[in-house]
């Protein structure tokens, strides 16, 4: 199978858009991250959903979890709170964390779609044909079509 045909239609979000938009279009859809696109409209990176909770949860409290029970309801509203007024861009790890784009050309292989995922570590592959985003292969369809099919007890 070739990665066009599994390809799905996934959000995208210009690095200069509003952050708490973005997590907020994230978490509606349901995906595990957005694909950040630059001011031309080429796939950048990947905003994975973990690198919001990273912006958001004071390394402190990442270091210590313990330290989580001080923080009642109203003040981990707002921790989130603080995402309003950033961009995108804010969220972004620095250059050299998201230097590589985990992106396939439309006629790879799901064998090549899954050795790019697996050597990045990433739960996303973007599929392009040329400089067109034709849509993106999550983890979960990846397995649902490289994994063989269950045989039923005789």
């Amino acid at each position: 199978m070739r990665a066009r045909d599994l390809a799905q239609e996934f959000p995208t979000v210009q690095e200069s858009a509003d952050a708490l938009q973005a997590s907020r279009t994230m978490a509606e859809s349901g995906r595990p991250g957005l694909v950040v696109l630059d001011a031309a409209g080429r796939a950048r990176t990947i905003l994975p959903g973990s690198q919001v909770l990273r912006f958001a949860i004071p390394r402190y409290v990442q270091e210590d979890p313990r330290l989580c029970r001080v923080y009642d309801e109203k003040t981990a509203d707002e921790l989130f709170g603080q995402l309003s007024g950033k961009s995108v861009r804010d969220l972004l790890p620095d250059a050299d964390d998201h230097a590589e784009l985990p992106v396939v050309d439309a006629d790879a292989t799901s064998i090549e779609v899954a050795a790019v995922m697996a050597r990045m570590r990433s739960p996303l592959a973007v599929v392009q044909d040329g400089d067109t985003i034709l849509g993106v292969i999550t983890v979960s369809r990846l397995l649902r079509a490289l994994l063989p099919e269950e045989n039923p007890a005789p």
